[in-house]
């Protein structure tokens, strides 16, 4: 048997909208990579996928992987040296006696634990946001739902996927501080947080504690067990993956971003943009609490602040649709990545403030500005210059305002603003249009990395390799630098003041007109 793969490590990222699978070799280079699209669905008011779609899509994806293999290479994977799940963070996925949910996996994108968020948030003098697995469980307590009895495990969608490869629970420190709260000093679960969490429960006697239903917190570079046979088939049923290969902790795509743009020592920030637009700065200590910043972990156990915007690409391609309807009705119809690229190339004809046009691009709630609905609203004056570059530079805007407000908020009550910025994900494939306005947004250099669409699988997949590659006391910043980016292909933008005054224009329009968004919430 050929050992072309056997030195490389494969990461798999379950996006909210795409699962999608690298395999990285021994020079961390990208061999070869893998997609399958999903949707998730609002069922009962509730952002859900099932467990169904979940092993088909991954299913699906890996198939594809395979069969990129087999075009470049002739053959397809048998045996890796690693592989790593990581997925969108934290929601609410409980698991009984048979390891399956309890309940329709609720993702983070739901905003309805804001009852459950206040109250621990106050108890524990620490901001739980309403995405975070423990707001979820004790939005759950709080209603009297009757699965909450029969709970085994407060898992969430790495977990349970991994669980699925390893027969093993167990999770990454970064996921783990979005279940619960982690202790900086001791890198695991809170004690403190966990007895007040008891005390709150206590009168209804459940017949489990919090810390047993909690997955095992791993730090970057502990393995979450080995892939079982069983485990090889739920990856590729055709039989061609063999078990045996080491599987690395689960993480989520916070972290992952962060791996996957070197951004994970103390000072460095990153911004990921997909479906949510959120940033990552990673701090030395923790930050005073704020209702609008959460706290993540790096997967080494450094702090984070977090600031996240639940909507970020979702109103974009909608519209994008839609003008790909138009353009199909002329009789010659553009290739979807084609348009996209076209459009916003074409943004950079925009005035700097877009015109004077305003949008909301409000596809699910959103905990920083306290929207607890989806409503997209776009607006304009009268006089406002209604162009098709405008509306474009317009989406871009609106893709990143929730975040900006957020990041104004840890800049002027913690005095912490990114000199520099490393943004990956889709969203910056075009090059010179959302990285521009990410640097007017946030008024400081952005940095795109080559690999920034391949974003969250590539840093699952240096995850993994750390996990069977790091030399005896090697920290994972010191292995990024040796084995993933020793000479760094990146590229740099700086806004011009004009960009800089043109957002701000925006923004400031965005705060005074956002009685729009809150009456869409109540009339529509």
């Amino acid at each position: 048997m050929s050992d072309i793969f056997e030195s490389c490590t494969i990461g798999i990222e379950f996006g909210t909208t795409r699962v999608k699978a690298v395999l990285v070799d021994e020079n961390a280079e990208v061999k070869a990579s893998g997609t399958a699209s999903w949707e998730n669905h609002l069922i009962g008011g509730i952002w859900t996928y099932s467990m169904g779609e979940v092993k088909e899509t991954l299913q699906s994806c890996y198939l594809d992987l395979k069969k990129s293999c087999v075009r470049q290479y002739g053959e397809v994977p048998k045996k890796v040296a690693s592989i790593g799940v990581s997925a969108l963070m934290h929601g609410f996925l409980p698991l009984g006696e048979d390891r399956e949910p309890l309940v329709p996996f609720r993702t983070w994108r739901n905003t309805m634990t804001a009852e459950a968020a206040a109250v621990l948030s106050e108890a524990f003098g620490y901001n739980i946001p309403q995405r975070w697995g423990i707001a979820h469980l004790y939005q759950a307590i709080l209603n009297d739902e009757p699965e909450v009895k029969d709970l085994k495990t407060l898992s969430c969608l790495s977990v349970y996927v991994t669980e699925k490869l390893t027969g093993q629970v167990s999770v990454g420190l970064g996921e783990a501080s979005g279940l619960f709260p982690i202790s900086y000093e001791t890198l695991d679960y809170d004690e403190r947080m966990i007895g007040i969490f008891e005390d709150l429960i206590r009168d209804r006697a459940y017949p489990w504690n919090i810390r047993d239903v909690l997955p095992k917190a791993k730090k970057a570079g502990e393995t979450a067990g080995h892939l079982t046979a069983q485990g090889a088939l739920y990856i590729d049923p055709e039989g061609d993956l063999e078990p045996g290969i080491a599987v690395a902790a689960p993480e989520g795509d916070a972290e992952t971003g962060m791996v996957a743009t070197n951004t994970i020592r103390p000072g460095t920030a990153s911004v990921s943009a997909g479906t949510s637009a959120f940033t990552l700065m990673v701090m030395d200590h923790l930050p005073n609490p704020h209702p609008e910043i959460a706290v993540l972990s790096t997967p080494d156990g450094f702090p984070a602040a977090n600031v996240h915007g639940s909507n970020c690409t979702s109103d974009l391609n909608a519209w994008v649709s839609l003008f790909s309807e138009v353009v199909n009705l002329t009789g010659h119809p553009a290739d979807r990545e084609e348009l996209f690229t076209k459009l916003f190339e074409h943004s950079k004809e925009a005035d700097p403030d877009a015109g004077g046009l305003l949008s909301y691009n409000y596809y699910a709630g959103e905990a920083v500005t306290h929207i607890n609905e989806g409503r997209p609203v776009f607006a304009r004056m009268e006089n406002a210059e209604f162009s098709l570059a405008n509306f474009m530079r317009l989406q871009v805007f609106s893709a990143f305002a929730t975040m900006t407000l957020g990041l104004d908020i840890l800049e002027k009550e913690e005095n912490v603003r990114a000199s520099a910025v490393t943004a990956h994900g889709g969203l910056f494939k075009t090059p010179g249009v959302a990285d521009r306005i990410l640097s007017a947004a946030l008024r400081a250099p952005v940095k795109t990395m080559k690999t920034a669409s391949e974003g969250g699988p590539f840093g699952m997949a240096l995850l993994a390799a750390y996990s069977v590659r790091k030399k005896e006391g090697e920290t994972l910043p010191d292995f990024l630098g040796r084995f993933a980016f020793r000479n760094t292909d990146y590229t740099e933008v700086m806004a011009t003041e004009e960009e800089i005054e043109g957002y701000r224009v925006f923004l400031e329009r965005y705060r005074k007109a956002f009685p729009l968004e809150i009456d869409a919430t109540r009339f529509l």
